[in-house]
């Protein structure tokens, strides 16, 4: 059985859906399991739900501030249990991640925060960082094989940002080495392990100046795995014609 597993940080749904962009990258993706990111809604805020009769089951994970990040997973295969957040309430307010256990492994969804204007938020984007490892972590050190993915708001290496600039949030030397920290920690950057040299190869681009147009872009978006699971990984792969988001859609094709 093989599986498609994707994330994309779709920067508004209801936006998305307005335009059809995301009803045609379900219908033609066709994931067996999707994470979104940056949702921009509750629920009841939203007048579609076409996942629904294309038989996804979906968990949202909603911020208390309207139209302000969220999550949502959308999932054929039903998992044997859910979690939402990271058992701090700091975080929670956010809706940043939902846990989902698949008995083969454990999949994480997540938006991670930015740092923002004058790196205002870094030391919250800091301590979510090292809240996220230390639940993978436990998890690996329970025995549980992993999958996480989202919008980790950093380009790991030179290769993954068009215009490196290490003064700039999301390529600072200490989001970095966080992402170094993971990777020693056990985990396998899917799309990096199977493209390593594949430079101009982004899931994010600033709206200014027409720069997805011209490629200026940033990889952000990741589909990481725990290092027993990156021999079944078949396939990574990067959407990047698809519309409806400043970023576009990301994921993995998962053996078992």
């Amino acid at each position: 059985m093989t599986l498609r597993i994707c994330s994309w940080n779709v920067n508004g749904l209801r936006a998305a859906l307005r335009t059809g962009d995301f009803q045609a990258w379900l219908d033609g993706t066709a994931p067996d399991i999707a994470g979104l990111q940056e949702v921009k809604a509750r629920p009841e805020q939203v007048d579609e739900h076409p996942w629904l009769d294309a038989g996804y089951e979906a968990t949202w994970h909603s911020a208390e501030e309207a139209g302000y990040s969220g999550a949502l997973l959308l999932t054929k295969r039903a998992p044997a249990s859910l979690t939402l957040g990271l058992e701090t309430p700091e975080f929670e307010r956010e809706g940043r991640v939902i846990e989902a256990d698949y008995g083969e492994f454990v999949l994480l969804t997540s938006y991670f925060p930015n740092a923002g204007r004058k790196l205002a938020r870094l030391d919250f984007k800091l301590a979510y960082y090292e809240a996220f490892l230390e639940r993978i972590v436990a998890l690996r050190e329970a025995g549980r094989s992993v999958v996480f993915m989202g919008d980790l708001n950093v380009a790991h290496g030179e290769i993954d940002v068009a215009r490196p600039n290490p003064k700039e949030t999301g390529f600072l030397p200490v989001e970095r080495e966080w992402v170094d920290r993971v990777v020693a920690s056990g985990f396998v950057d899917t799309f990096r392990a199977l493209h390593p040299d594949e430079a101009d190869a982004f899931s994010y681009w600033d709206p200014w100046r027409q720069r997805r147009e011209r490629n200026i872009g940033w990889r952000i978006d990741y589909v990481f795995v725990s290092e027993d699971l990156a021999p079944a990984v078949r396939g990574a792969f990067i959407e990047r014609e698809q519309l409806g988001s400043d970023h576009c859609p990301v994921g993995i094709e998962l053996d078992l």
